[in-house]
């Protein structure tokens, strides 16, 4: 039994030396032409370059990025199939749906976070509030006469405002869209008056006076507006809402396959090329250790699953 482990191993570090040998596909749980898209292109580009073997973006949408995520479970173990993964694929799918065809904590390796992006928690100018505490005071002298806007059930902007609630003891009536881009000119008419909205659309109506920012959900203040504090530090401790990317495997990933992927997205990450590119949507590039990302999963999956349980999200 010894020696035949000591060959399987041999056999794997071999395999792993001359990693990679052939094209790799980069599947992408998202449609053509957003921003996830555009960086798993950035990564194509960069990978190929640097390990000599195309990497084939793949976009494979649909299912709240199950079909992705199951391709990749799937997918044997080799380095040859990766994924670009998301915290709504990852994280909120397992918590909204039923029957998973995957477990998401035991059927994946993860090889590394990418980049987060925080969510500023915008108010109408109508809104009689400068601050989150004032916010908080309103609320609740007025229980759900505000609402709240999303682009959808489930989505980052719901379950993040979900959960600020819950800490705070406001409450607030959820209108969800079907998008941003249908959401945001009722923010501007004041027809809903509160919402959790990422950088590209926040940055524009915050600049320009249209909407104000009261707070920042991610654990540090956004260079793009240091004046905004984050939410933890106006009196909600520990409170944390920023969506993230990253690369995930099959499980069984060889580690030394798993240390070179790593390794060319720490590198990519500190490129200064691919820095400026994306310096515009003031993302927050995040190289980590798999053990790093593996933690958050783990950490992710029981919080947003209570938060969806406390709720009352019926899972589909």
């Amino acid at each position: 039994m010894t020696l035949l482990g000591g060959l399987g191993a041999a056999v794997s570090q071999t395999q792993a030396q001359q990693y990679p040998s052939r094209p790799i596909r980069l599947l992408v749980p998202l449609a053509a032409g957003g921003l996830g898209d555009t960086f798993a292109r950035t990564v194509s580009l960069h990978f190929s370059q640097r390990l000599g073997q195309p990497v084939v973006v793949e976009n494979r949408p649909g299912a709240n990025q199950v079909i992705a995520l199951e391709m990749t479970a799937r997918a044997a173990p080799d380095g040859y199939t990766i994924l670009q993964s998301t915290q709504a694929g990852v994280v909120f799918a397992s918590a909204l749906r039923k029957n998973l065809p995957y477990d998401p904590l035991k059927d994946f390796t993860q090889i590394g976070l990418l980049f987060t992006t925080p969510f500023y928690l915008l108010v109408h100018p109508s809104v009689p509030a400068k601050n989150l505490q004032e916010l908080i005071a309103l609320a609740k002298s007025q229980p759900r006469k505000l609402n709240f806007a999303s682009i959808g059930i489930g989505s980052g902007h719901h379950l993040g405002m979900e959960l600020l609630m819950l800490r705070t003891g406001m409450e607030m009536v959820h209108v969800p869209y079907k998008g941003s881009d249908r959401a945001m000119p009722d923010m501007y008419s004041g027809r809903v008056q509160v919402m959790f909205q990422g950088p590209t659309s926040s940055l524009p109506a915050i600049k320009t006076g249209k909407l104000r920012a009261l707070g920042i959900s991610g654990p540090e203040r956004n260079r793009a507006v240091p004046d905004v504090p984050t939410i933890a530090e106006q009196g909600v401790p520990g409170f944390q809402m920023d969506t993230w990317f990253g690369l995930t495997g099959p499980a069984g990933l060889p580690r030394p396959v798993v240390n070179r992927l790593n390794a060319e997205a720490d590198h990519m990450l500190r490129a200064p090329e691919v820095i400026e590119k994306f310096a515009a949507s003031y993302l927050e590039f995040i190289p980590s250790t798999p053990e790093q990302m593996t933690e958050r999963v783990r950490n992710d999956i029981p919080l947003w699953t209570k938060v969806v349980q406390q709720v009352g999200i019926e899972p589909e």
